[in-house]
């Protein structure tokens, strides 16, 4: 009898995809000693396009930046699973895959990221010491963030939640992986802060001290960060889950993802999915939601900008009708 070919589980190459798809892929050798598992690395479109804007909607882009040739290697049956970001993964799958599974959802909450006061330099008669960039205290909320302060986000929904909370703001975009937008922050003074998810940090193994500062391999000195309140700053939808796409028709592959799924991260994803998908949107639309399990029920709240006044909304549902508890509030909000 020949001997069952290897699963291949592909993702893309970033740091955050590798640490996410590594944990996969621990889970399933854990799970399924018996049998041969693979990691397979593909670059997307979205790798590719580093100085794109993400803020700003551009028809000419296609849709499943960060996903597209992922699902090519799944329907090619070059791979068998694809690991993505969740909040990057389209409502809308091509045809022949699924959404399969969900492993249990990390901290959804965003950090607000920023440089903290330079300790004051030494120097002779003759020498001036180097002008020091602007930093902040520790701890800082963003309600005491000083006026106009620069604050860099790729994200519409971040940006519109921004200047809600703080119309005085000055936002501006931003790109690159975690630890070059971090990079940015400690070097670029015309930047105050940007705005990261702690999921990604923390998967990515960097720490918040007691005392606020950001510690972590590739994070450099000097910065401090704060956890924001989800009443702060609503996530988008999927922050902090990593989503598992399979084809429909494979029980072998399926077998494996009723290993990994957490039931309850699912139903709130696939809740929050469902508004998104209702409000006709992707992932850089100016929409966010979270849902959770509160005594056995499941509850969304959700807000959109994409209208002339931010619209807010909430509901709440059995377990089962998560998809229904969506659309109906994407119809209240719409």
């Amino acid at each position: 009898m020949a001997p069952e070919r290897p699963i291949i589980i592909c993702s893309r190459g970033s740091a955050l995809a590798l640490a996410q798809s590594n944990m996969i892929l621990a889970a399933c050798r854990a799970a399924f000693p018996r049998r041969q598992f693979e990691l397979k690395i593909i670059r997307t479109t979205g790798d590719k396009l580093q100085k794109a804007s993400m803020a700003k909607a551009d028809p000419a882009l296609p849709k499943g930046l960060f996903t597209k040739e992922l699902e090519v290697a799944l329907l090619k049956g070059q791979a068998d699973l694809a690991v993505h970001s969740l909040k990057d993964l389209p409502t809308e799958l091509p045809g022949g895959l699924i959404l399969a599974a969900t492993p249990p959802r990390e901290d959804v909450r965003d950090v607000l990221i920023y440089r903290a006061v330079a300790p004051k330099v030494k120097t002779t008669g003759r020498t001036k010491a180097p002008k020091a960039l602007r930093g902040f205290a520790p701890h800082l909320p963003l309600s005491d963030f000083p006026q106009r302060a620069t604050i860099a986000t790729s994200s519409t929904r971040r940006r519109e939640q921004l200047l809600e909370l703080r119309p005085d703001l000055k936002i501006v975009e931003i790109r690159g992986n975690l630890p070059t937008r971090l990079q940015k922050i400690a070097e670029n003074g015309k930047l105050d802060a940007t705005i990261l998810a702690l999921a990604g940090m923390t998967r990515l193994q960097y720490e918040i001290l007691p005392d606020g500062t950001l510690t972590g391999e590739a994070v450099p000195p000097g910065l401090l960060a704060t956890v924001l309140k989800v009443e702060e700053m609503l996530p988008c939808v999927g922050q902090g889950a990593i989503g598992i796409e399979i084809r429909h028709d494979d029980p072998r592959i399926a077998e494996i993802c009723e290993g990994l799924n957490h039931a309850p991260t699912f139903h709130c994803v696939t809740a929050e999915r469902a508004f998104l998908r209702g409000m006709g949107g992707g992932c850089q639309s100016p929409v966010a939601a979270y849902a959770e399990i509160k005594q056995r029920k499941l509850s969304i709240k959700a807000v959109s900008y994409q209208g002339e006044e931010p619209k807010y909304g909430m509901g709440e549902a059995k377990l089962s009708q998560a998809v229904e508890l969506g659309r109906a509030l994407a119809e209240q909000l719409k």
